[in-house]
């Protein structure tokens, strides 16, 4: 038995979950969010949520953990919310934005103009002396966990000084470099 699947889906106050046709829809203070599955049953029952799976075949079992954790992160994003921080280390490189239009300068011959979707809400944060930061706030993770990968992918860090864009606590495998 999958020990993610297994454990039950506590529904804090404030969030209302219905489950229809292999389609659940989660309904909370900052959104709503749907999600379709198979190959596993949803039942609620009162404030807690289960996931069983219909057999023991490998795709069953694959996929019960993996459904129980969206639903669960469904649940956390609408009363909660996810962030992401993102830190540029590098000479030069800035960030702004203009309501949802994130402006960076990340070492290339342009800057880099990104549409940020409206879900997810995005700030940045200069101050002297220390690398711009910048903080997406969103109730869907798999969004923000998108959005956040396509800002890194234009200047992923490099392993010698570290410069690119990465996320704020990422620990860097860094090389020596040439020796004298």
């Amino acid at each position: 038995m999958s020990r993610i699947g297994k454990s039950p889906i506590v529904i804090p106050a404030g969030v209302t979950v219905e489950v229809k046709d292999g389609i659940i829809t989660v309904k909370g203070k900052k959104g709503q969010l749907v999600q379709e599955f198979s190959d596993v049953t949803v039942t609620v029952e009162g404030d807690q949520i289960s996931v069983e799976r219909s057999s023991d075949h490998k795709d069953h079992r694959a996929k019960h953990g993996l459904f129980r954790s969206l639903i669960s992160n469904m649940i956390v994003g609408v009363s909660e919310g996810f962030t992401k921080e993102l830190e540029l280390v590098g000479v030069g490189y800035r960030a702004s934005n203009q309501g949802q239009k994130l402006d960076l300068a990340l070492g290339y011959s342009h800057n880099i103009v990104l549409e940020i979707a409206p879900e997810v809400s995005l700030e940045t944060i200069s101050e002297k002396g220390k690398n711009p930061i910048v903080k997406l706030t969103s109730f869907d993770k798999q969004l923000l966990g998108q959005v956040a990968a396509k800002i890194r992918g234009f200047r992923k860090p490099e392993p010698y000084k570290g410069k690119g864009v990465k996320f704020v606590g990422e620990v860097l495998r860094r090389k020596a470099g040439k020796s004298a």
